[in-house]
């Protein structure tokens, strides 16, 4: 069975019927150890270094702004041990209710094959949660005198704090398998908040809600420089579900003596919520990833079908190889 069949199997398998949360990455395949923490030092290279940004309904209100940095790669001298940490901080609403969460990620891979075409990478994740709101900036119907909103007027509002602390738990599992020399397959399950955070400002327990992760994506060569790389992903947080699912095109500009070049674009479905296109570029050890969302949810008409702009930046480190000798002089002895 090759790699578009598993795919397709998958997409049928998941639900259709989907509400999408307001907060989410559009371009998930690149905001890896987010994803799961088996994806933490799954690359070819020393480290990786990765920034995401994303910034959302600024046509409807005030704009909901996501920033993500992680760097990840392996540890002890075989390079075995997966190793990754990430940085989230979210703001969003009128009441600029921020999110900072620190995560340290670790896997270990097992070759299931000799050959390493088969390869599972159970991973663990533990993360420090931060939330604060500015309970100064919210209104409540207390503030109404009848007539019009007064600011002045008592909110007979209670906040027990303005700020939560919590320790997040996670695990995971990433299976790696190399179909055949065409195509090869990555895909995995997460979940998070294992332990349930408590989150609530008001004096009441409002527990966090368990996220489950399940992504695969293939990487299917069609010619010797074209190749497609569908992906699909399903979250479940609470009552919250979202479906992604689409494909990219990748075709490479130049792979030849140390230089390389290749480019993206792609086409993408968010379930009852918005299609976006995404477009990339590979430049060396460098990749630069654009995504825009077109929102046609029940939104629409305070949209005006405008989503979310998403920025990825990505580095992998690669230690300097010797130089490749194409010619060689032979020396002439007289």
């Amino acid at each position: 069975m090759n790699g578009l069949k598993l795919f397709i199997i998958f997409i049928l398998l998941a639900p259709t019927l989907l509400v999408a949360q307001d907060i989410h990455w559009s371009q998930f395949s690149d905001n890896p150890i987010f994803q799961n923490p088996g994806q933490a030092g799954n690359f070819q290279g020393d480290y990786r270094f990765i920034g995401n940004y994303r910034d959302q309904w600024r046509a409807v209100t005030v704009p909901f702004q996501t920033t993500s940095l992680s760097l990840d790669g392996r540890l002890n001298k075989l390079k075995k041990i997966g190793v990754g940490g990430l940085l989230f901080h979210d703001v969003v609403g009128d009441g600029q209710l921020r999110t900072l969460e620190i995560q340290l990620n670790a896997n270990i891979p097992l070759y299931l094959k000799p050959d390493s075409t088969l390869v599972i990478r159970p991973g663990i994740n533990v993360g420090m949660n931060q939330r604060q709101i500015n309970s100064q900036l919210l209104t409540f119907d207390n503030q109404y005198n009848g007539i019009m909103y007064d600011q002045n007027l008592a909110t007979n509002e209670s906040f027990a704090t303005n700020s939560k602390t919590n320790l997040s738990t996670g695990i995971g599992i990433v299976l790696d398998w190399k179909l055949n020399s065409k195509s090869k397959l990555n895909t995995g399950a997460g979940f998070f908040n294992l332990n349930r955070p408590n989150q609530g400002f008001l004096g009441t327990k409002i527990q966090r809600d368990i996220r489950s992760n399940f992504f695969a994506r293939v990487d299917y060569k069609l010619k010797r420089d074209l190749f497609l790389l569908p992906a699909v992903t399903l979250s479940l947080q609470g009552k919250y579900k979202e479906l992604v699912l689409g494909s990219s095109a990748k075709y490479i500009l130049k792979n030849y003596l140390g230089e390389y070049r290749a480019v993206y674009a792609g086409v993408w479905y968010r379930a009852k919520d918005a299609g976006f296109i995404s477009l990339g570029m590979d430049y060396q050890n460098w990749f630069v990833g654009v995504s825009y969302d077109l929102n046609f949810s029940k939104l629409t008409q305070a949209s005006n079908a405008r989503g979310g702009l998403e920025i990825a930046v990505r580095y992998i480190h690669q230690s300097l190889r010797p130089k490749k000798i194409i010619h060689r002089i032979c020396p002439d002895y007289i």
